[in-house]
């Protein structure tokens, strides 16, 4: 009785960690080795990496170019770039998303290869495919000082960069912002307050939420990249004007 439940414990850890980690098996280094969900705890708060399994091994001499790529932002990137090629009719939760229309994602030091499933024809037959996306991406330095985006009057010595947990809830918000955004315009009996219901939150939370998928693009690029200086969070984010040139203003932030 012990090991069944022991095994039972292990299998619902298991299920746990993978349903956290969106792209587990489905991610390579660009020396062909699979990349597994991991994380760190640093102060109380979780961490989540992709790590080759090289190093995992102890073979970091095998591992590809990139060996280790934060969880939070990878998923972003690669969620949003899918979203935008296929352009779906139907909204689809993220999870869906990647186990029906992604088959591989490789890391590559300036760019991801993802490369699209095959989808099923009306037939029931599946419809080969050798769509691959390229998506420019660029692992950010840990050790090198970030070109903040900064207010007019704070210098670049003065800056300090948000915290790991305050970066990983924007970027998370910002994409579940474009998920809801993309419910409301494919079903027209969604609205704030049915998204509200189904998952558990405020209105006011999913219209906050919504409005961070209009933000401009290079101020998603620089939270996702953590060039966002301490104090721009969800918070400081949420219903920003619609006109990308008037955000920069209320940031503070020279025109582009």
């Amino acid at each position: 009785m012990q090991s069944k439940l022991d095994a039972q414990l292990n299998n619902n850890k298991t299920t746990r960690a993978r349903s956290e980690a969106l792209l587990v098996g489905r991610m390579y280094d660009d020396r062909g080795n699979r990349m597994s969900p991991s994380h760190t705890r640093k102060r109380g708060i979780k961490h989540r990496y992709y790590l080759s399994s090289a190093l995992m091994r102890g073979e970091a001499e095998r591992a590809g170019s990139i060996s280790r790529v934060p969880a939070v932002e990878i998923e972003a990137v690669v969620i949003r770039s899918v979203r935008e090629a296929l352009k779906l009719a139907d909204p689809v939760d993220d999870l869906t998303l990647v186990h029906t229309y992604i088959g591989r994602i490789e890391i590559q030091p300036e760019q991801l290869l993802i490369e699209l499933a095959p989808t099923k024809k009306s037939n029931g037959r599946k419809k080969e495919t050798a769509n691959v996306l390229h998506v420019p991406w660029q692992k950010t330095p840990s050790r090198r000082r970030r070109e903040f985006l900064l207010p007019k009057g704070v210098q670049p010595d003065h800056a300090r960069a948000n915290r790991s947990e305050t970066r990983a809830l924007l970027v998370e918000s910002i994409a579940r912002g474009r998920r809801w955004l993309d419910e409301l315009i494919a079903d027209p009996t969604s609205d704030a307050k049915s998204i509200a219901a189904h998952e558990g939150c405020s209105l006011r939370k999913v219209n906050m939420t919504i409005s961070l998928a209009f933000l401009a693009p290079d101020l998603v690029k620089a939270a996702i990249e953590g060039r966002l200086p301490r104090g721009m969070g969800v918070a400081r984010l949420c219903d920003m004007p619609a006109e990308w040139s008037r955000q920069r203003k209320a940031l503070g932030l020279s025109p582009l």
